[in-house]
């Protein structure tokens, strides 16, 4: 029986896991860690606020990625230039150098994978996945906002 769309999709997930996974091994790095950094490295610096809406997460585990890429050198904590009772999270000097050679594999990656495409296939390709995350997104949302079944309560 051939594999389901969802079955592969679900497999490249999982590759894509365990590629960061060995990425970081060692350096105290996890996936939600990586993530806020690429979210200040895309956003700039930010009140913690404003991470946790960015990243899903809550205020209090906004906190503890912070508290624990500021322990080790990725982030720090400074005043907001306007508003004296804020803080904003930047990166240092060591985690923007780090996340400017991850954007640049990622590209590099992505070059990698779309050359593993023929050129004709590229542009239906592109339609199916976005197709896909539409679909998703839609999916997820409506499950958001529905009220929790009794099964799902449990």
């Amino acid at each position: 029986m051939e594999p389901l769309i969802l079955d592969r999709l679900l497999q490249i997930a999982d590759l894509f896991q365990r590629d960061m996974a060995r990425a970081f091994e060692g350096t105290g790095l996890t996936t939600a860690r990586v993530h806020l950094l690429w979210v200040l490295t895309h956003n700039g610096p930010s009140r913690q606020q404003s991470l946790a809406v960015a990243c899903g997460v809550s205020p209090r585990n906004i906190t503890g990625l912070v508290d624990g890429l500021e322990a080790s050198g990725h982030v720090r904590r400074t005043p907001h230039p306007t508003d004296r009772r804020a803080v904003l999270v930047e990166l240092t000097e060591t985690a923007t150098a780090m996340m400017t050679r991850m954007q640049r594999e990622h590209v590099e990656l992505n070059d990698t994978l779309t050359a593993a495409i023929a050129p004709a296939d590229r542009a239906p390709v592109e339609r199916g996945l976005n197709a896909l995350i539409a679909k998703l997104s839609a999916l997820v949302d409506e499950a958001s906002a529905a009220p929790a079944s009794p099964e799902r309560r449990s």
